[in-house]
């Protein structure tokens, strides 16, 4: 993964979007991302995959406010 200074203004009502240069690997882009939930932090990036789209928005619905240890506990807990 390849850090860039961050040049971003501060978001305000005319801005939505917030990019990152990084180096994905191919196979994570390959997935559906209706299959992807991704997490962040100041120092991390998680990406739990489902094996369907129900599944993946159910996880969303029920883990809005977590913590990334406790939505991956909750993801241990009923998808692995």
């Amino acid at each position: 993964m390849t850090l860039l200074q961050n040049l971003l203004e501060p978001l305000n009502g005319n801005k939505s979007v917030i990019c990152i240069k990084t180096e994905i690997p191919e196979e994570i882009c390959k997935i559906d991302d209706e299959l992807k939930a991704i997490y962040h932090s100041k120092d991390t990036v998680c990406i739990w995959v489902f094996k369907t789209r129900k599944d993946r928005n159910k996880f969303m619905d029920d883990t809005v406010g977590m913590k990334k240890n406790d939505r991956q506990n909750y993801f241990d807990n009923f998808y692995k």
